[in-house]
């Protein structure tokens, strides 16, 4: 008499997949219900200063990470809105951090991927907002501006390390206007330099933002 077989199992059942990242800091951050209180500052410069700008395509001895864009994105704020709060200024700075447990994925690819991605990368923000104590939600007039300092910044590391024509830039990105370009180093830092740096710059805004408000 033969018997049936026994259907086969998941190794993991739906409610054990593991859906938390782990940090040096021993922190586990859960990326679909992200607490401000899993949340360091050294982790995000440890994450961001190792992940790649442009998927690594950048001429140098180094890749250009998201935390050099991320300081080359707040010094442009500080260009175009020169009475910026420090407060503003740490939105600026931190703008991009939720990619430090999500990676900075391509824009056609984050196209294709829809708004799953972007719902999690909303949660990472408020989650990273509420940890330091910003504005959870940002007003439209201060994200168009950061969007600003963000499309300048895009503008010259596609020209200046990505291998884009001008006029393709143009195209992408919009013709950068405000800023001296003469004044903007894009020079790739090494990981531990850019990471250092980082910290540094949230350190001193942070300060800052402490003593003005007494």
């Amino acid at each position: 008499m033969l018997r049936s077989a026994k259907p086969q199992t998941s190794p993991l059942k739906k409610t054990e997949l593991r859906a938390w990242q782990r940090m040096l800091s021993g922190r586990r951050l859960d990326l679909l219900d992200p607490s401000p209180l899993d949340i360091e500052i050294e982790d995000i410069a440890q994450g961001l200063a190792r992940v790649a700008r442009w998927n690594g395509q950048t001429v140098g001895e180094h890749a250009f990470s998201v935390a050099q864009h991320s300081l080359l994105v707040e010094e442009i704020f500080g260009k175009i809105v020169p009475e910026a709060t420090t407060e503003q200024r740490l939105i600026a700075l931190l703008h991009d951090a939720p990619e430090y447990v999500i990676g900075d994925m391509i824009s056609p690819f984050k196209a294709v991927v829809g708004g799953d991605y972007k719902s999690v990368e909303l949660r990472l923000q408020h989650a990273i907002h509420l940890r330091f104590s910003l504005a959870p939600v940002v007003k439209q007039d201060l994200r168009t501006l950061i969007k600003r300092a963000d499309a300048i910044a895009a503008y010259h590391e596609a020209t200046r390390l990505a291998g884009f024509a001008e006029k393709e830039a143009v195209q992408f990105f919009g013709r950068p206007r405000g800023v001296d370009p003469q004044g903007l180093d894009l020079t790739a830092m090494a990981t531990q330099n850019v990471q250092n740096a980082f910290l540094q710059r949230f350190a001193y805004l942070d300060k800052q933002r402490r003593q003005s408000q007494g």
